[in-house]
């Protein structure tokens, strides 16, 4: 009960969204000035999102950190976080730095700054929370791979135990018990590293009570908690089985196949098939590409035990029957990997030109070996099955065929008793078996090898070289899935390329919107040097829309100097716009205006006037670069 309670929480809040949560938009708005302070910030995300007790970092003009209130969700919307500010805020640009969890289990962060009256003449150094500890990181990333290849490995005994009805399976208890502690282990150990993992802390961090406790109560806890009830239902099924009758044989494979599919689904809801397009059919492949997967590598380390001490005669039997499953598993894990791939892609483009891409083709690659290698296995089972249906063939010819009516069942072999006078035996018609009849010499039997005659044993120098070669060739086959099972580890932490796209789409988030610095020098003429110096201008974002223009104006000794006058407009010739009056005013050390509109991208002209002087003023001219 708890078991469905725990996977029914996890299916049904999979939100449809795109694989790893991006920022959509934020109130205030990025970049925005405000006249009034707003009593909270409103972040919203393409997905739901998790919070953290540090998901919000708010730090004011004078850079020190904002006291916030506990952060939420905003009315209730799983894909929104908002958090309180302060009755209060100081004039100027205020800097936000956030940190959540997607729906897929990955943290992602960023920021975002907004003014509040004006902006700044200079911003804080914006803090997007502490960055992923490489301990932490490399110990739940080896968490994540050892779980994949204990799971492999637990599925694909079990299955290739009830699959293929090998005689002695006492080779395959110590992996079995081996992968099922391994993969309690690995969740256990994620268990603990998930709240770390999820703000960038230490590993010391995964002893802190309340931060399990959220983790807990989280989607990827909940995974975690399915996982390890699953695996509590295969230890009492692995005892069962090891007791098995052949009558329960039906039973044990549909209780195998059903903690199969709900160990894949404990990984699919809590990951990337949990969120995106097409969210259930991704989820029922995800479960049937992890399955065929754990029957196809996994059963291979379980064929590579049994060769090395199951009879010929057994192997015969064994061999052909995983190799129908394999191709099975084979056929499974193309349609559904063809699927996910798109899914995940997006695009051609995206192959080659993203990191989910470049590592969706080095596992295209290495499962392309994998491949190579199980043909050759094939060609191996071929040589190993064909003697035994020869010997069958062989066997079902020497029975007696049935005689006619009144003949007599004798021996054909001179000598026995039944023989008449050395002939053959007599039909009824008299035809065969006359006296004094030359008999036709029989060629000679080829020598029966004794029924009691024990077989090679392996490694002695006499092991048939046909399961040696399959020997060789499954060995290679668990290499390289092992190689297949590292990148599909990695596969599962890095964005698609569908997502990525998606984000590239929008405004650039998680740093401060790009400023371009001018630098204007002047001369008034004269010779004196109150009428020499520069004017450094600054944009902010240089984007289409609102912008925001401060000056400050040094003189020839690169001291601050107070000016009656400076003036800057913006015109674009080539699409006869402007000029466009920034209408800066006087802020006491600066000029500055707020809220200048520019509504095309492209190079325009930047005129800057200095007047120093009742008479005395100059106008400088310089070209910016207003991005889309």
């Amino acid at each position: 009960m708890l078991l469905g309670t725990v996977l029914v929480l996890l299916l049904f809040s999979a939100a449809p969204a795109s694989a790893h949560a991006a920022l959509r938009g934020t109130d205030p708005d990025d970049g925005s000035v405000v006249q009034r302070a707003p009593r909270h910030l409103t972040l919203t995300f393409t997905e739901s999102v998790g919070l953290l007790d540090d998901s919000f970092r708010v730090f004011g003009p004078d850079q020190r950190r904002v006291h916030t209130g506990e952060a939420e969700h905003a009315d209730g919307r799983s894909d929104t976080a908002r958090v309180g500010l302060p009755g209060k805020l100081a004039r100027g640009t205020y800097t936000v730095a956030w940190r959540v969890v997607s729906a897929d289990s990955h943290p992602v962060s960023g920021a975002f700054t907004f003014s509040v009256g004006k902006r700044s003449a200079t911003s804080a150094q914006i803090d997007t929370g502490p960055d992923e500890d490489p301990l932490t990181g490399g110990l739940h990333d080896a968490a994540r791979y050892l779980a994949y290849l204990a799971a492999a490995l637990l599925v694909g005994t079990v299955a290739f135990a009830l699959l293929c009805r090998p005689a002695d399976t006492a080779p395959l208890r110590r992996p079995l018990v081996a992968a099922w502690w391994t993969l309690l282990g690995s969740t256990a150990a994620l268990l603990l590293l998930r709240a770390p993992y999820e703000t960038g802390a230490g590993p010391a961090a995964a002893f802190d009570l309340s931060a399990l406790e959220r983790t807990l109560t989280s989607r990827p806890g909940l995974g975690l908690l399915a996982r390890l009830a699953v695996l509590l239902l295969t230890a009492a099924f692995l005892l069962r089985l090891s007791r098995r009758r052949d009558h329960h044989e039906p039973l044990m494979r549909a209780v195998g196949a059903t903690l199969a599919v709900a160990l894949a689904l404990t990984w699919a809801a809590a990951e990337h098939a949990s969120a995106g397009i097409q969210v259930p059919v991704a989820m029922t492949s995800s479960v049937l590409h992890l399955v065929a997967t754990g029957v196809w590598l996994g059963g291979l380390v379980a064929l590579l035990l049994t060769l090395r001490r199951a009879s010929v005669e057994a192997l015969t039997e064994v061999v052909p029957r995983f190799s129908r499953i394999a191709f099975a598993s084979v056929t499974v894990l193309a349609v559904t990997g063809l699927y996910q791939s798109w899914r995940g892609l997006g695009t051609l483009d995206a192959l080659t030109g993203t990191s989910y891409g470049r590592l969706l083709l080095a596992k295209l690659v290495a499962v392309t070996a994998l491949l190579l290698a199980a043909g050759y296995s094939r060609r191996w089972t071929a040589r190993l099955a064909a003697p035994a249906a020869t010997a069958r063939t062989a066997a079902a010819e020497r029975v007696p065929q049935p005689v006619g009516v009144g003949a007599s069942a004798q021996s054909e072999v001179p000598g026995e008793p039944g023989e008449s006078g050395g002939a053959g035996a007599s039909g009824a018609t008299g035809e065969a078996g006359e006296p004094g009849e030359p008999q036709e010499p029989k060629a000679p039997e080829e020598p029966r090898k004794p029924s009691g005659t024990p077989e090679p044993v392996p490694g002695s120098g006499e092991e048939d070289p046909r399961r040696r070669g399959l020997r060789r060739s499954v060995l290679v086959e668990v290499a390289v899935a092992a190689v297949v099972l590292l990148i599909t580890t990695l596969l599962t932490t890095t964005l698609p390329g569908r997502a990525q796209a998606e984000a590239a789409q929008r405004p650039p988030v998680g740093a401060l919107p790009p400023t371009t610095l001018v630098t204007v020098p002047f001369d008034t003429g004269g010779g004196t040097l109150s009428g020499r110096g520069t004017v450094q201008a600054t944009l902010d974002p240089a984007r289409v829309g609102e912008n925001g223009v401060q000056a400050v104006v040094y003189g020839a000794d690169k001291g601050l100097v107070v000016v009656p006058e400076v003036r800057i407009t913006f015109s674009l010739p080539s699409r006869e716009v402007g000029p466009i009056d920034a209408k800066l005013t006087d802020v006491g050390g600066y000029w500055s205006a707020n809220s200048v509109n520019l509504p095309l991208a492209g190079t325009w002209t930047m005129k800057t006037t200095v007047r120093v002087s009742d008479v005395d003023q100059v106008t400088v001219s310089k070209r910016v670069r207003i991005a889309p």
